[in-house]
């Protein structure tokens, strides 16, 4: 059973007997707490209370620095191994141009593809905050423009002199084009050898949709 950290070691446990649980898990019966701690002390390890709420409470004997050490080390190794949200940030302006625009798109669509949250901002600047809904065009144009490999998870808001929109990956986001290759080279050798053979060539398979890539005028 898991010590706690508000679990009572050695002289802090405060119940006048315990149910003994020895260094390597064997049951040693209900103790006065005085005796179970010279039973630990005699191994040079500590007495760890893991169940208080029980009647009379359980007492572990084991090496506390060193459980604790152990415990640290699995929680660092869990936490390494969770899944992390990434989340990028690419910002606009609500004037931009079409080069520009592109440019940002771009980076938009490498970020969803790495299956990377993307947080779209866009910066108002003087008299551009009295036309917030442009601010909001141009995020709904870019998620339009990203739709196939992006989602909105969060719908453009106001944030101070900012307007945030939160972009998510789709799941065909990071399918690359060269599975799409593949199969149109198959297509290929396949109506070659029934043209080779006399037959009617096989019918077409569907292509799977790949991420738009071109841009309207702005």
């Amino acid at each position: 059973m898991p010590a706690q950290p508000q679990d009572r070691i050695n002289d802090a446990i405060r119940a006048s007997q315990v149910r003994l649980i020895g260094e390597n898990g064997q049951q040693l019966g209900i103790k006065p707490t005085r005796d179970a701690l010279e039973y630990a002390f005699s191994k040079n390890l500590d007495l760890v209370e893991v169940a208080a709420q029980a009647d009379p409470p359980v007492a572990k004997v084991m090496d506390w620095g060193k459980y604790r050490y152990e415990q640290e080390q699995k929680a660092k190794l869990a936490r390494k191994h969770q899944t992390q949200i990434n989340v990028k940030e690419i910002k606009l302006r609500p004037k931009i141009g079409l080069h520009d625009y592109n440019t940002k798109k771009g980076h938009v669509v490498r970020f969803l593809n790495q299956r990377a949250k993307v947080k779209v901002t866009i910066m108002f600047r003087g008299r551009e905050q009295t036309h917030p809904e442009r601010g909001r065009d141009l995020l709904m144009r870019l998620a339009e423009d990203v739709k196939e490999i992006g989602q909105v998870e969060s719908p453009p808001l106001l944030d101070g002199r900012n307007m945030v929109m939160l972009l998510g990956p789709t799941k065909t986001a990071g399918v690359t084009k060269d599975d799409a290759k593949d199969e149109d080279v198959e297509r290929r050798e396949e109506a070659l050898q029934s043209v080779g053979s006399g037959q009617a060539p096989a019918p077409a398979r569907d292509e799977e949709p790949q991420p738009r890539e071109e841009v309207g005028e702005a």
